[in-house]
């Protein structure tokens, strides 16, 4: 042992004499961004990560993952931090807050909480950087005259014949089942929060199940209606309008859009909390969620950003008023009680 600690303060004074600066722990690797992929990780290259980094100097490494957290709470307990900061839904944001994997917010060094929507601050351990909605979209190259208008019409397979998609989740598939089955948006929760509408949802889905196939990444959708896979999908809104800009003939029923929220969070021990932060409180500004909301049209959770959109960009933004009408905001808290249960039950019927 004594001989490899005198080899380090050689190797360090010559380094030194050399000039050459040895770097702290906290610089000993890039600063990591894990996000969802595809489309969406695009416009934060765009928008937030190539600029951040010829602002700061510093490279970031930027990962996807398609929301597990089980890689999350294996890197705390081994105390073996190699992601920094990642995207995150609601009940994964609370629940991960909860069990002590992530970092406590210090609001002061993003701005304050009054810079954002209240959405955007409802949790201890997130900073909220988008909002987003499931969607119905449908080619309407391939669906001649008129298409679909509700989630009732997707469950109409006598008059749209072919597949559907659905992400693989009991969130939202139980939401989306009710709406299909004539449950106003309004009392969605207050069906699931009984036994007989969850069974009633399960039922839904039954009718459905062998017209369905069930999507994981948010890339799937689009790519599958672009190969004639499906028929219609849900989808993230921001995919279907970033395949629309490409050129695809691709249409998004806004009615019934089941939206939410999604954060950023610093991993708990990640050796680059100081620089996490910097880029945080850099994608937070108006101008910078501007550019995120032109190149993929999810909304900008700072209170100034909205004012910084194009008119027509925020024609396709969830929380445009137009588009709000038979909306569900997806509930959080209830979720975070009944997640585990219901997917577990989900996982059991969609396996069968």
């Amino acid at each position: 042992m004594k001989r490899i600690s005198i080899l380090v303060a050689i190797i360090v004074g010559v380094a030194l004499l050399a000039g050459i600066t040895v770097p702290a722990d906290s610089d000993a690797r890039e600063l990591t961004i894990v996000s969802w992929g595809g489309a969406y990780q695009e416009a934060q290259r765009k928008a937030y990560f190539d600029p951040f980094m010829k602002k700061t100097g510093k490279k970031i490494l930027d990962e996807s993952y398609n929301g597990e957290m089980a890689k999350i709470k294996a890197m705390v307990e081994a105390k073996n931090v190699t992601w920094d900061l990642v995207q995150v839904e609601a009940p994964e944001l609370i629940n991960a807050c909860e069990e002590g994997l992530l970092e406590i917010i210090d609001w002061s060094r993003v701005g304050g909480k009054g810079s954002f929507i209240p959405a955007a601050a409802m949790g201890e351990c997130g900073v909220g950087s988008i909002v987003w909605a499931f969607v119905l979209a449908y080619d309407a190259g391939k669906i001649t005259g008129e298409g679909p208008k509700s989630w009732a019409d997707f469950w109409n397979v006598k008059k749209w014949p072919g597949k559907r998609a659905l992400r693989k989740s009991a969130k939202p598939a139980l939401e989306t089942a009710l709406l299909a089955d004539g449950v106003p948006a309004a009392d969605i929760y207050k069906m699931l929060s009984t036994s007989a509408g969850i069974d009633r949802a399960f039922k839904k889905l039954d009718e459905l199940k062998p017209n369905l196939q069930w999507w994981e990444a948010g890339a799937q959708p689009p790519q599958w209606l672009a190969a004639g896979d499906v028929v219609m999908t849900s989808a993230y809104n921001g995919r279907i309008s970033a395949a629309v800009k490409e050129g695809r003939n691709f249409k998004i029923v806004w009615n019934g859009q089941l939206y939410a929220l999604d954060s950023w969070v610093i991993v708990k021990g990640s050796p680059n909390i100081d620089l996490a932060y910097e880029f945080i409180q850099f994608a937070s500004q108006p101008q910078n969620q501007a550019i995120s909301a032109a190149a993929i049209p999810y909304g900008p959770t700072h209170i100034k950003a909205v004012a910084e959109v194009d008119p027509k960009i925020a024609r396709d933004l969830p929380t445009h008023p137009d588009n709000l009408n038979g909306s569900v905001l997806l509930n959080t808290e209830w979720w975070v009680e009944h997640q585990a249960e219901l997917n577990e039950r989900f996982n059991v019927w969609a396996s069968k």
